[in-house]
């Protein structure tokens, strides 16, 4: 006969959600560390120099940029829009997987920069972290859509309250908004999150009856 100790096991799953917390707390407080001190060193010592660094549409240098750009922003009021969305949702991502965050994070960048190259306007430079942003919100959203388990469907549903102005983002309504880069970044997450829950075996899938 087998005795569980409950306290331990309660103790142990308490630890481990702790150990999660603070990789996550980790992960993100680096990133916007990085950010920030890309931002301070343009500020202070290259006097803005940085952001010629970003995508310009259908050039050749344009398609080195797209790793370049999300990086960069045009000042703090700029990076500071972008910090607190992308440490959320972010955040809300990982708490399924953690690594998920990298995959939703390259597969926005990439596709928000090509999408920016290609439809871009010619005489603009476009930078920023909001393509990545806004791929993981479309993540968020298609998970809870594709998956439809408890789990994913609240924090879609979180997501959207707290964010759901962010659609009026990926169409062209405002000058001086990478909307482009808004909209195909949020494609990526879409994308991936339709990927992931088609390769998971019963996933999304109900059960129904005839007649």
């Amino acid at each position: 006969m087998t005795r569980i100790d409950w306290r331990s096991t309660a103790l142990e799953r308490t630890q481990g959600v702790r150990r999660h917390l603070m990789r996550h707390a980790f992960i993100l407080g680096a990133l916007v560390a990085v950010l920030w001190g890309i931002e301070l060193i343009d500020w202070l010592v290259l006097r803005g120099a940085l952001d010629g660094l970003g995508i310009q549409p259908r050039t050749p240098g344009g398609l080195q940029a797209i790793v370049v750009a999300p990086w960069l922003h045009a000042g703090f009021g700029h990076l500071f829009a972008n910090t607190i969305p992308l440490v959320v949702l972010g955040w809300f991502v990982m708490l399924r997987r953690t690594s998920d965050f990298f995959i939703v994070s390259l597969a926005a960048l990439l596709a928000s920069g090509l999408g920016i190259w290609l439809f871009g306007g010619a005489s603009s430079i476009h930078l920023g972290v909001s393509g990545v942003v806004f791929g993981l919100f479309g993540y968020l959203l298609a998970r809870g859509y594709y998956e439809r388990s408890g789990v994913a469907i609240v924090l879609a549903l979180v997501a959207f309250l707290i964010y759901g102005g962010m659609v009026w983002g990926m169409l062209p309504l405002q000058r001086g908004i990478s909307w482009q880069g808004h909209l195909f970044g949020c494609l990526g997450g879409v994308v991936v999150a339709y990927l992931q829950v088609r390769g998971t075996p019963g996933a999304g899938m109900r059960r129904s009856t005839g007649g």
